[in-house]
């Protein structure tokens, strides 16, 4: 497997504005999805490691990326054990439901950026005050698009991906209002998401 430099959040980023989660599939369903997001041009992949097999899973999308030069991260890593997977499945960033100093440091010791999840000021505050630049606004449809606008205010230099309950058809509306990034995850068991995804990062 070919050894990619561990990139920063903004390269990582830098490409386009959609991330594909993939959760919860087999490690050969995740790779033929992590493929067709790649050749339609979304270059992020997460896959949450909530157990061995999505770790497994994890592992062969990493192998698949590598052959391509594309990363791929490591989500739902709320545990020393779940982080563990991410390194030896050879993840190159983490992502979190919400916001652990603990795991976070962890994560950042053993090189990988680490992407926490956030929902009020006070966890901005507390993740910022870590260091960790990137944050993920998780639940974006139950935060709403306004949550996006309000934070505008007092944090205008803080990158936000926005999670949960993103679709191709509410994507757009969280990145007009201040979202840098949208995760999508469930939404991709339609197979129509992808392409629409893809036009949305063109457009970008």
């Amino acid at each position: 497997m070919a050894t990619l430099t561990t990139p920063t959040f903004d390269e990582l980023f830098a490409g386009a504005p959609v991330m594909a989660i993939l959760r919860g599939m087999p490690a050969d369903k995740s790779v033929e999805l992590a493929v067709r997001a790649w050749d339609l041009g979304i270059e992020c992949v997460e896959v949450p490691v909530q157990d061995e097999a999505a770790a497994e899973a994890l592992a062969a999308v990493v192998a698949a990326g590598a052959g391509r030069g594309r990363q791929v991260g490591a989500g739902t890593v709320t545990t020393a054990g779940r982080l563990a997977w991410a390194v030896s499945a050879g993840a190159a960033f983490t992502v979190a439901p919400g916001f652990d100093a603990e795991v976070a440091r962890a994560s950042v010791a053993a090189g990988l950026p680490h992407l926490p999840g956030v929902a009020t000021p006070t966890d901005v505050q507390a993740a910022r005050a870590l260091g960790l630049t990137w944050l993920k606004a998780f639940p974006a449809s139950v935060l709403g698009v306004d949550w996006f606008k309000a934070m505008r205010g007092p944090f205008p230099e803080v990158p936000f991906v926005a999670t949960g309950g993103i679709d191709a058809g509410n994507a757009a509306a969280y990145l007009a209002a201040g979202a840098r990034v949208v995760a999508v995850g469930s939404a991709l068991e339609d197979p129509a998401q992808l392409p629409r995804l893809a036009e949305l990062s063109k457009r970008r």
